[in-house]
């Protein structure tokens, strides 16, 4: 039996609290994976062909990359930024409640559950009625380009899931997830490590696709650990305000993040590459569980079936008779 994912806003929005945020924000520098390591994770995950493969992996132009262009910067939740906690035993007065920062994660949560959704609407664009591929919906002899318009449905398709799977990859590197911290003392400097090495379980994004809202999240919620934070950016949080100020809170550049191998945090141990290995293992999992749910949603006349096949090959018309 198919089952469409639940109605949600439309493509065009990832969250109504971000709008004002995002015509506001100015370009800046990157503060993720860079997007050379966004697309050496893509790559590895995905064993799709490579026309189809360079347009969403690619470090510049990719879709997975594209949040990282224009106002989406400066969005924290779209980079699972401020996210950030200290429990009391290692800061007795730090300003910011586990709830409070469980919060933050999981608007960067939401971000990925919208936009698996908008995907799987978008991948009915790829199929006719009958099951055979619509060549014009799936040719790729001209870019895409990631701007929220119609357009083609497989690059609608690989931009809902290149934006979406942004924040998931970031979460590895803005995160305490897989990481351990440095030796000494244990602080706002040099948060704990939690040195996981399974993919989160509050990332189960094509589960939360089929939940009501409510009860994803509080699901999501209560898989969360006590002892995981992201960094403090001076970002927009999932309320839309900026926040300038992350005195006193573990912050992103000097405490936590693994963006590249040089980054303080990445010089402990392997955190750097338990980071890439991290975000791969998710990015397998994010793909496989999007072929499964378009399976499940579009039975009839093998759709689902022809829609994956267009999706992981350069010439679909051929590849997928």
């Amino acid at each position: 039996m198919s089952h469409r994912p639940p109605a949600g806003p439309p493509r065009t929005i990832v969250a109504a609290a971000f709008v004002i945020a995002l015509a506001a924000a100015p370009p800046g520098p990157a503060f993720a994976f860079t997007g050379g390591n966004h697309e050496k994770i893509t790559r590895a995950a995905l064993p799709w062909e490579p026309v189809t493969l360079t347009e969403m992996a690619d470090a510049r132009d990719g879709a997975v990359n594209a949040d990282d262009h224009g106002g989406y910067f400066l969005l924290g939740p779209l980079h699972c930024d401020n996210a950030d906690y200290l429990a009391s035993r290692h800061d007795p007065h730090y300003p910011r409640s586990r709830d409070e920062a469980s919060t933050e994660l999981l608007a960067c949560v939401r971000t990925s559950v919208t936009r698996f959704r908008n995907a799987v609407r978008a991948a009915d664009g790829l199929v006719d009625a009958d099951g055979k591929v619509r060549a014009d919906q799936s040719d790729l002899s001209s870019p895409c380009t990631w701007k929220e318009t119609s357009d083609r449905a497989k690059c609608e398709v690989l931009e809902q899931l290149g934006r979406g799977w942004h924040p998931i990859e970031d979460f590895y590197a803005h995160s305490n997830w897989s990481d351990r911290a440095a030796p000494g003392p244990v602080g706002l400097a040099n948060p704990p490590g939690l040195a996981r090495t399974d993919v989160a379980p509050f990332l189960d994004i094509r589960r939360y696709s089929a939940m009501n809202d409510a009860d994803w999240t509080r699901e999501a919620r209560a898989r969360i650990p006590a002892d995981l934070t992201t960094g403090c950016y001076s970002d927009f949080d999932s309320t839309g305000v900026k926040d300038h100020d992350c005195a006193g809170r573990v912050m992103h550049s000097q405490a936590l993040n693994k963006d590249t191998a040089a980054s303080p945090r990445s010089k402990t141990g392997d955190n750097f590459d338990h980071a890439v290995s991290g975000a791969t293992a998710e990015i397998t999992r994010q793909w496989n569980g999007f072929k499964a749910e378009l399976l499940a949603t579009y039975p009839d006349h093998r759709r689902g079936e022809q829609m994956v096949c267009a999706l992981v090959h350069d010439d679909p018309q051929s590849s997928c008779p």
